[in-house]
């Protein structure tokens, strides 16, 4: 059995990053910005008024000076001209500060009465002006690789920009693998169970921006195998579920043998999910996970969605992990890396199931994290810290 950590390392190796394509900003979001997205224009393109006020010079404006009101700007529609001296334009929030203009005295600030204007408190010189240029300027970028958030739509849209260079989503097939499954809905027989872990796993990839495949189950034969991965052969990746153990009955290493995959590891030193095994099989990357749900669905946080967001061009790395208090005394590891599911609570303590079984789908849905345990890690005594995993 190899490490976690060591198993990470070969599996992004095995990764290949998608090509990239062009999409239109309203098809952006969620992606991940493949090259350097380069503002076409200033923001804000000239010195704009930050208030509703008077566009004034300070030097003319001290309190109790009376000024003459030659104008108006608002947004869009500027004021035409130089401010002349002595005087003010009237300006809202937005709009282009006139040339000669320094400061804006806002409304609060000024008494108007017949075309004239006092100051009651004379502004600063810049006072609530926004600087040509004060948020972006032209050849500024937003860099790659970044997975496109809605704040970032906001700014590649002020930068003027209509399409961006984004990575291809990877396609994940994902074939669940066994003579006792069978799909939700249908009626099981009595030796038999419902699949689960090819459709959890299919929602993790869909919220990831990745496009899940789901393949039909294969059955306990080599000719159902090499059926199913014939549906499968030209996805980025190649997901199996279960058969990857050593048993009578587990036949995908073999099997997938035939077909020309290229094994690299099998066999991880973790909880649960020891057996999992990767390589490349023609122009796919390969993982073979778990067949147990849970087992399927904590290395698919692990493994899988680390490889599917370096495939998508992030940065091939582990999932990150947060420090919490552990609300009750947690007892000595065993051998293996240990991935517990747990509450992760709003004032950042955190508590472990008690019952780790890895047959227990619904202690997984209440889960909220994962506390990372090293192996033969000491017991940490209640109010201690853990690392965690939020999920």
């Amino acid at each position: 059995m190899i490490p976690v950590s060591e198993a990470l390392a070969r599996l992004f190796s095995l990764v290949r990053v998608t090509d990239v394509e062009t999409v239109p900003l309203a098809e952006a979001h969620g992606r991940v910005l493949a090259r350097d997205a380069v503002a076409r224009r200033t923001q804000p393109p000239f010195d704009a008024s930050a208030m509703d006020g008077y566009a004034v010079r300070a030097a003319e404006a001290g309190q109790g000076a009376m000024l003459k009101v030659v104008g108006e700007a608002a947004a869009g529609h500027r004021f035409d001209g130089a401010l002349p001296p002595q005087s003010a334009v009237r300006i809202f929030t937005g709009a282009p500060v006139p040339e000669g203009a320094d400061s804006i005295l806002i409304q609060e600030n000024a008494t108007a009465e017949n075309g004239a204007l006092r100051v009651d408190v004379s502004p600063s010189p810049g006072e609530y002006i926004r600087p040509a240029g004060g948020d972006f300027k032209a050849g500024e970028a937003l860099g790659a690789p970044c997975r496109l958030t809605a704040r970032n739509i906001a700014l590649l849209a002020a930068m003027n920009i209509a399409e961006v260079i984004v990575h291809r989503r990877p396609t994940v097939a994902l074939i669940p693998t066994g003579d006792e499954l069978v799909m939700p809905g249908e009626t099981p027989g009595p030796d038999q169970i419902v699949t689960s872990n090819n459709f959890g796993l299919a929602a993790m990839l869909d919220e990831m921006g990745a496009v899940p495949r789901l393949c039909p189950i294969a059955r306990d034969t080599p000719d159902s195998l090499v059926s199913a991965l014939d549906s499968a052969r030209d996805a980025d990746l190649i997901v199996t579920l279960g058969g990857a153990s050593v048993g009578d009955h587990d036949l995908v290493a073999r099997v997938f043998g035939n077909e020309g995959l290229t094994l690299d590891f099998y066999k991880i030193a973790m909880r649960p999910g020891k057996p999992l095994m990767a390589g490349r099989l023609g122009t796919a990357s390969m993982i073979g996970l778990p067949g147990n749900p849970v087992s399927a669905m904590v290395c698919g946080e692990i493994f899988l969605r680390p490889a599917v967001e370096a495939a998508m061009g992030l940065p091939a790395k582990p999932r990150d992990t947060i420090s919490a208090e552990i609300s009750h005394d947690l007892p000595a590891n065993g051998p293996r890396e240990h991935y517990m599911r747990a509450v992760l609570d709003s004032d950042g303590s955190c508590t472990v199931f008690e019952n780790q079984d890895s047959s227990l789908v619904m202690t997984l849905s209440r889960a909220n994290a994962l506390v990372v345990r090293a192996p033969r890690d000491d017991a940490v005594p209640r109010g201690n810290r853990v690392h965690c995993i939020p999920l």
